[in-house]
């Protein structure tokens, strides 16, 4: 008995690990099975965060996990949430060999504002309208 037990503990000891990932290994794309909507996230959102609304749903930055764009008190930014709907991270994700902050990429670009909507009517300008570069700046007068 105990020679079996042994040699079933020594084969899952020897077992890849990767193989434990489904098709990852085989160059399958995990989304095709995995999916999220917007629905589904802020349903599961809301459990944590009640008052999150949910922009958008992409897959992630690091293969297994979502990326999810929020808005929640005024702000907006990503979240990720693993393939299995499970866990919730809040943080930052770096790419340590491209010396990257994702997390951070994705923050910038998701508050960009495209300062070519912005109402210039009523504006102050200060120097010569025809200027190679401009620059908007807002003040509350009171």
């Amino acid at each position: 008995m105990y020679k079996i037990l042994f040699s079933l503990f020594i084969a899952v000891l020897l077992t890849p690990v990767a193989s434990s990932y489904g098709f990852s290994t085989k160059g399958e794309d995990c989304a095709k099975c995995h999916t999220l909507t917007k629905d589904e996230a802020s349903a599961l959102l809301k459990e944590a965060i009640p008052n999150v609304t949910v922009l958008e749903v992409r897959t992630g930055p690091v293969q297994g996990i979502w990326e999810i764009d929020v808005e929640a008190g005024g702000k907006k930014g990503p979240m990720y949430l693993d393939f299995s709907k499970t866990h919730l991270i809040a943080g930052q994700i770096y790419a340590i060999k491209e010396k990257r902050n994702l997390t951070q990429e994705r923050l910038t670009e998701i508050n960009k504002v495209d300062v070519s909507q912005i109402p210039l009517d009523d504006a102050l300008l200060m120097g010569d309208k025809n200027a190679k570069y401009k620059i908007v700046v807002f003040d509350d007068p009171e």
